[in-house]
């Protein structure tokens, strides 16, 4: 069998028991094993097999039995992970994916009797350097080393296990309960469990995941939490089966700010989502912008300088705004404010490093005494006054983009870094570099939310570049919906929670997806004017007009002559094409707002639609008089002029509008009213500037027969028309 087959096979028995159609299951896992030596998994599945038989004949007979559903449930557990474990066993002989070739080839790693192992040789690290302190760091690379090259083996080890023994889960318990590990080396450990639930479902880690969740440090509950939520996303319908394992993680649910911190994870990730948007924005707009402008930025100061009127140039701030510059500076401020990944274009191109060809680096945090590291920045981590360190300490790069940076400042000359880090910095450090500033930054770094961040900004990393990057599941590339998750959506129903989630997808442009939400907290009874006049918004993009119209009549109702609500209702009916309507929403704008120009085009536009031009040109004629040169009243003007019988009016300002930039419609309403005056040559000329510009014979045609029945109206003979176009050139 191919990988190919094997996957095709194993979905086939997933699918069969998500619909609950056990026999046939295990039907096609009996086969499925058939391909397998493992004699072990086929006598639980006989077992399997036998208990089933039993439970139908009894329910036949029908013998009552209250722990049917229970059973049935345990079988269908059991079926599924015999299922996970025998397409493992499958790939293992035939794929050429690096997890299976570890689970192929153990021996390739260190042998390292098992997770108590690593964990004393772990806990005796902290030891080991401090003794090294003491002999002035005799042997430092020695220790180094083996403490790295531990990382390795647990990660990989932990990774390629698909299924913990109780002896694996008590040690791995251990690993939790440490008080002389180093936090680095369980967040890895971690990530390791994440990563090989990710491959294979296992109980016992979902488990310890939730043990994770109570850690004290908040880089280990938040990388748990994260992990958590990945799990809980890739198997929606598999907890579900585990009855202990559900309630578990319900009665987390029961924990308000929980339940908050789950819906932060949330939002974050469908944050992470944006990233290849931004990622577009910054090098297609903000980077291209500031290279074009660099000579402006060098003589800016951005706030961190005594204010010294002599000091700036006031042309150099005008020359900063009329670039441009200043407003994308602005925007890649606010999402780095929002916690939006703005570096991913940065650093993509920054992991090529050999660091980043072993998998367990682009999860281990940042360390400044890793042997990568620390003969960068020096043996005394603790020291906070350079501009390097502050900057690795601060929250503004994860942990995977604080290592690609310092390997490529290590690149550099003298020179050069120095000059790179004084740019990243205000040209004045005086303020950067004081005490309150730099511990406001370390505050940030070890906020819960900024731990997760980075965090997810590390995993997007991991999935978009790492070098076996086609052999993972990358989550981040799917719909995430966790509101919809069947072990998550009670525990994110409270309204401010889903309302959180909707607002950002409404904000990032995302409709149909906020507009389920919105749709959620409305059948609820739970909706306000806010979330009916965002629901009416997205209806309104997705061209639903009626049901926008609903929305937001729900809206007014709750929050009356709101000016907004009453401008997209007005929309909507034009959209609609009920025109009275239209304007009667129109006239409640007009009414608080009796010189808002836009209100005015469009009810002017919709008296002509009605053909009440005398009316629709007093709206015109007050555009006209409230802005200068403006166009589209101009154009109102023309056209409402002539169909009225005023042509010279008509023709007054049609030819204001061709002396600045009129379109193929101007030239063809121009032409209308010429041929009408009775000037047929002026006429001609018009048209066959309208059919120049129009891009083609067809379209020119096809505009000119929409005015066909107005310019007969105003008596142009039909039998002149073919003449007329014979004329345009």
């Amino acid at each position: 069998m191919n990988e190919q087959s094997i996957q095709k096979q194993y979905n086939q028995i997933v699918s069969f028991l998500e619909e609950k159609r056990l026999k046939e299951a295990i039907f096609q896992l009996d086969a499925f094993l058939h391909n397998s030596n493992d004699w072990t998994l086929r006598n639980r599945l006989e077992q399997i097999q036998t208990s089933y038989r039993y439970m139908l004949q009894y329910m036949r007979l029908g013998m009552k039995d209250p722990e049917r559903q229970k059973l049935y449930r345990q079988l269908v557990a059991d079926t599924w992970e015999i299922a996970d474990q025998t397409r493992l066993i499958l790939l293992d002989e035939v794929s050429t994916h690096y997890y299976h070739s570890l689970r192929r080839n153990p021996n390739q790693l260190p042998k390292v009797s098992d997770i108590s192992g690593l964990q004393k040789i772990l806990e005796g690290f902290t030891d080991e350097m401090a003794v090294s302190q003491l002999a002035n760091y005799q042997g430092l690379d020695a220790i180094l080393k083996r403490h790295e090259e531990t990382h390795q083996v647990m990660f990989l080890m932990t990774w390629s296990n698909s299924s913990w023994t109780v002896e694996e889960a008590v040690q791995a318990q251990n690993m939790l309960r440490s008080e002389t590990l180093a936090v680095n080396d369980l967040c890895l450990f971690v990530s390791a469990v994440t990563l090989s639930l990710m491959e294979c479902f296992d109980e016992r880690k979902v488990n310890w995941l939730l043990d994770g969740l109570q850690h004290t440090n908040p880089h280990v509950n938040q990388r748990a939490l994260v992990g958590l939520v990945f799990i809980l996303h890739l198997y929606p319908s598999r907890v579900l089966l585990y009855p202990e394992l559900e309630a578990r993680i319900s009665l987390y649910g029961e924990d308000p700010n929980f339940t908050k911190q789950l819906n932060r994870v949330y939002i974050q990730l469908l944050r992470s989502q944006e990233t290849e948007k931004i990622d577009k924005k910054m090098r297609e707009e903000i980077i291209p912008e500031m290279m074009r402008n660099v000579n402006i930025m060098r003589n800016m100061k951005f706030g961190f300088e005594e204010t010294d009127e002599n000091d700036r140039n006031p042309d150099w701030e005008q020359a900063f705004e009329q670039s441009g510059l200043g407003d994308k500076i602005r925007e890649m401020n606010e999402l780095q404010l929002e916690g939006a990944d703005v570096y991913m274009s940065t650093f993509a191109q920054l992991k090529g490093y050999p660091f980043f060809r072993e998998l367990h680096n682009w999860f281990y945090p940042f360390d400044q005494m890793h042997s990568s590291i620390i003969h960068l920045i020096g043996l005394n981590p603790a020291n906070d006054k350079s501009v390097f360190s502050i900057i690795l300490q601060s929250g503004f790069f994860c942990n995977s983009d604080k290592y690609s940076f310092c390997f490529t400042i290590a690149q550099l000359p003298q020179g050069q870094r120095d000059m790179m880090l004084s740019q990243m910095t205000p040209p004045d450090q005086t303020d950067f570099m004081e005490e309150k500033n730099s511990a406001g930054l370390k505050q940030y770094a070890v906020r819960p939310e900024a731990i997760s961040n980075q965090y997810i900004h590390d995993l997007y990393r991991f999935f978009k570049l790492n070098q076996h990057r086609f052999e993972f599941h990358n989550i981040f590339q799917e719909e995430i919906a966790l509101h919809r998750n069947p072990v998550l959506k009670r525990m994110l129903n409270d309204p401010e929670l889903l309302t959180a989630v909707a607002d950002f997808l409404f904000h990032k442009e995302h409709p149909v997806e906020a507009l389920e939400i919105y749709r959620i907290l409305i059948d609820r009874k739970q909706a306000n004017a806010d979330v009916f006049q965002k629901t009416g918004f997205c209806f309104q993009k997705e061209k639903r007009y009626q049901e926008a119209v609903d929305a937001y009549q729900k809206a007014d109702m709750l929050k009356p002559d709101h000016l907004w609500t009453l401008r997209h209702l007005a929309t909507c009916y034009r959209q609609m094409k009920d025109i009275d309507s239209a304007l009667e929403y129109y006239h409640r704008v007009e009414a608080i707002q009796p010189e808002n120009r836009n209100v005015l085009f469009y009810t002017g536009s919709c008296l002509a639609e009605e053909g009440r031009y005398e009316e629709a040109l007093q709206y015109f004629f007050k555009l006209d008089f409230l802005e200068n040169d403006s166009i589209k009243a101009w154009r109102g003007i023309g056209w409402c002029s002539y169909v009225s019988g005023k042509y010279e009016q008509a023709m007054k300002y049609y030819d204001r509008i061709l002396a600045g930039k009129p379109l193929s419609t101007d030239y063809l309403n121009a032409g209308h009213v010429a041929w009408t005056l009775g000037n047929l040559g002026k006429a001609a000329g018009l048209y066959s500037k309208a059919a120049a510009e129009s891009g083609s014979r067809n379209a020119f045609m096809e505009m000119f027969a929409r005015d066909r029945n107005s310019i007969l109206k105003q008596g142009i003979n039909e039998e002149d028309i073919p003449l007329m176009l014979d004329m345009i050139d």
